[in-house]
């Protein structure tokens, strides 16, 4: 076996699915998006006819959040069966039929795969309890073979024992054993071994028994590529190997051998990984990583410092972020952060994401004006990688803060059910107020679908058509390149250059964003005395011999000849 702690750098990149070049997706949470029974539960034949709705918004991609068999104490992420959908959301067959219905639209579907645990209810975590080793076995329900999962999961030698450092249970089975835990405490983590085994009871990554959880994972990504779903977005997926060293190498190489034999099998799969480094992701094998939002210790990182910039992010007030209007902010911190790693994914081959929000991050329209979300989501649609638009954030539905549910503790105010129109709950459901997964937005000003699509100047109508222009120019396709021409550490002006294929002369679109409220300059690149046709604009922008002037909150893209 190869060292683990080599070079992480692929030998041969893996070829990447063509169709994620052209990918806009969108995000949704099953139980909230739109419910077709009346149970106040979205559900999958629900989707399905908002499939129009998505396609017309301009994302020609889905990513679905668990919709798995699951006791949802964290929301679906606590698996109890990963080839089988759960009987609220509807069946498999309503699953496959999804996936025919969006790709009959020329539309991808990406399941979320959650490789670093299971519940606590799943038959291989049940079998794994037993006290006798011979007895814990379970049944392949396809090819009724046995097999032994004693090992299935990270189990110490003792009941009495802690596991090195780990979160662990004890005293839950009959087995003589404490078992480690990767989240809640319904959420056994999976067995792909240690970085550097020192007990007995820990087993080598990328052994016999780390391989056999593998081979486990494989055969669930098999089941539902094979019936239709076009990747996944892999939960978590840096923290499969326990105490690795710095750069995850362990965890790299446990992926490079999953994704090599899957991609051997679907090619035009595609994997998105929840990473935030895409120098080891891409090494991992992943076609594309996302900015997450993390903010440590008052910390920001780029993403944050685009759209939530402070440590109370219900409040404007002291909101540093980019594009609110009043912070004074550069994006230079931003970009210092944003193209190093950036860089890093295109020497990859793979792509750096930006999302407008996510199931886990507290919303953004309780803050930021519709004008500032506006430049925010311009900006993001045409910078690199495949935009991630979050259900609801291209109406501007704002977050609530209401109890926790399914585990979703802060997170659940951004979990509310989508907003389509004046109608009881919102046009969500037609189950009594009560019976709903969540409460809908009480608010007399609550933002809808309805309402937006019927003002052609509302933030629906703007992402739409963001949607639709990046959809139709190549130079904004997720692979293209980008080339910064002004980005002031004093200003609050941004301006970059995107360009289709490895010469900027093939076909280049300019790109200009003023966030602030007075008026900034910058000089056209290349010593142009002008660009060509304006392809989107939003409020005041000029151009002048060699130079163009962008007024107060204003954003302008213009073609390049």
């Amino acid at each position: 076996m190869t060292n683990a702690t080599e070079s992480i750098e692929p030998a041969e990149l893996p070829a990447r699915p063509r169709w994620l070049a052209d990918a806009r997706f969108y995000e949704i949470y099953p139980q909230s998006f739109a419910d077709s029974d009346g149970d106040g539960i979205g559900d999958i034949p629900g989707i399905i006819a908002r499939l129009d709705y998505v396609r017309d918004l301009g994302c020609n991609a889905l990513w679905l959040n668990p919709c798995y068999d699951s006791p949802f104490k964290d929301a679906g992420y606590d698996v109890r069966d990963y080839k089988k959908v759960a009987s609220r959301y509807g069946t498999n067959d309503d699953l496959v039929a999804l996936f025919d219905a969006a790709h009959r639209r020329g539309m991808h579907v990406l399941l979320d795969l959650v490789p670093g645990h299971t519940s606590e209810e799943h038959e291989w975590f049940l079998a794994s309890a037993r006290p006798e080793p011979n007895s814990r076995t379970v049944v392949d329900g396809g090819t009724g073979r046995v097999e032994n999962v004693s090992e299935r999961y990270l189990w110490t030698d003792s009941w009495i024992s802690g596991a090195d450092g780990l979160p662990f249970i004890g005293g839950e089975s009959e087995r003589d054993g404490t078992y480690v835990l990767n989240f809640f405490k319904c959420q056994p983590a999976l067995n792909y071994g240690f970085a550097h085994p020192k007990h007995g009871w820990q087993k080598p990554a990328l052994g016999p028994d780390a391989l056999a959880t593998c081979e486990a994972l494989l055969d669930v990504m098999r089941f539902w590529l094979g019936r239709g779903a076009d990747g996944f977005r892999v939960d978590m997926a840096d923290s499969l190997v326990k105490h690795d060293e710095e750069g995850k190498p362990f965890t790299i190489r446990t992926w490079r051998w999953m994704l090599s034999r899957i991609r051997s099998e679907f090619p035009q799969a595609a994997f998105v990984s929840e990473w935030g480094r895409p120098r080891e992701s891409m090494a991992a094998g992943f076609d594309m990583d996302f900015y997450l939002d993390w903010r440590w210790d008052g910390n920001p990182n780029g993403y944050n410092l685009l759209l939530r910039n402070t440590d109370t992010p219900l409040r404007r007030e002291g909101d540093s972020s980019y594009f609110n209007a009043d912070s004074g902010a550069s994006i230079k911190p931003f970009l210092d952060e944003y193209l190093p790693q950036l860089a890093e994914a295109e020497r990859a081959g793979g792509c750096f994401d930006l999302i407008t929000c996510n199931h886990d991050t507290l919303r953004t329209a309780q803050r930021l004006t519709e004008r500032e979300l506006k430049l925010a989501y311009a900006t993001m649609f045409t910078m690199p990688g495949a935009p991630f638009l979050y259900y609801g954030d291209e109406i501007g539905m704002r977050y609530r803060p209401i109890p926790s549910k399914e585990g979703g503790y802060v997170r659940t105010g951004s979990r509310t059910p989508m907003q389509w129109d004046a109608t009881a709950n919102l046009g969500f459901s037609s189950a009594p107020a009560e019976n709903l997964y969540l409460p809908v937005d009480p608010s007399a000003d609550a933002p809808t679908v309805a309402a937006q699509d019927a003002d052609p100047d509302s933030l629906l109508c703007w992402v739409r058509a963001m949607l639709r222009t990046r959809g139709m120019v190549s130079a904004l396709r997720a692979d293209a390149g980008l080339r910064v021409i002004a980005a002031p550490e004093h200003g609050r002006l941004f301006a970059f250059e995107r360009f289709d294929g490895a010469s900027p002369s093939e076909g280049r679109v300019l790109v200009a964003v003023n966030p602030g409220r007075g008026e900034e300059s910058f000089e056209l690149p290349d010593g142009r005395g002008a660009a060509g046709d304006v392809l989107a604009s939003l409020g005041e922008h000029r151009m002048e011999r060699g130079s163009a002037t962008m007024g107060p909150q204003s954003f302008a893209m213009w073609r390049l000849q």
